[in-house]
């Protein structure tokens, strides 16, 4: 008889306490009733249904989405160009703009939400746009750190020198030579960043509360009138970064496979 070795039953063990909260969300969110009983008494697709037959379901699942992809695509549009600009030409500052980075994960969301309430309340600019510039400076240690190591690993610096000598201008050689080879590092990072935004919580429910309803939000509200109806928007959530993970662990096979290949 096989022996199990305890690094297996430790591995094992792990994963039954991540995994067993996730079929407990999963089993109540199909459950007719699970109160006094090992198992449900029954199993039902109807808490599904009323979900997403919920206007407010959809409309915030759709702010969520929007808030969370719009704020990603400007992210990217603005920070992969500067990281470009520091690691190719000014590398002396790296190290700074680094630790400048890493800087915003010094500030809690509470107190951010605070300053930024003090700072901009009465302003006439509309919080919503607040909160997705708060957003976007949490993306940078993401979205820097991501686009960083895609740079350094194709040798951006030598692939600039030789499409210059070739008689591309920078804005050229940028864009038909460096972003179609780092591409699979900012969309990494992108899907990265947006995972977070979207299941964010803190910043939008203080800054905007529930004039701007968001997933987290609708979720937060529907804890004290279903539960049933709250597992749902759980597992719908799951699924949803289930398959962002997914494509995350895709993409980093890809660009990992393109280093190795000499």
């Amino acid at each position: 008889m096989k022996r199990i070795s305890l690094p297996s039953l430790s591995f094992a063990l792990v994963m039954l306490y991540l995994f067993l909260p996730v079929a407990a969300t999963i089993l109540y969110s199909l459950a007719t009733e699970w109160n006094s009983t090992v198992l449900p008494e029954g199993l039902t697709g109807k808490w599904f249904a009323e979900l997403y037959a919920d206007p407010r379901f959809l409309q915030a699942f759709g702010r969520s989405f929007l808030l969370s992809f719009l704020t990603t695509v400007v992210a990217v549009v603005i920070i992969v160009p500067a990281v470009f600009s520091i690691i190719v030409y000014a590398p002396r500052m790296e190290r700074l703009v680094q630790i400048l980075v890493m800087l915003t994960y010094a500030v809690p969301g509470v107190i951010m939400a605070v300053g930024l309430i003090r700072t901009y309340s009465g302003n006439g600019i509309p919080m919503v746009i607040i909160t997705a510039g708060a957003y976007l400076v949490g993306l940078l240690p993401y979205l820097y750190q991501g686009t960083r190591n895609s740079l350094l690993a194709m040798q951006a610096r030598s692939l600039m020198e030789a499409a210059e000598l070739l008689g591309a201008s920078h804005w050229q050689a940028f864009v038909r030579i460096i972003v179609p080879n780092i591409m699979s590092g900012i969309f990494v990072s992108s899907l990265l960043s947006f995972s977070i935004l979207f299941g964010e919580f803190v910043l939008i429910n203080i800054l905007v509360g529930g004039r701007y309803e968001t997933l987290q939000m609708y979720l937060y509200a529907k804890l004290s009138s279903s539960g049933h109806v709250a597992s749902a928007i759980t597992v719908t959530y799951f699924v949803l970064m289930a398959i962002i993970t997914g494509l995350v662990v895709k993409f980093s096979r890809r660009s990992f496979t393109r280093k190795e290949v000499p």
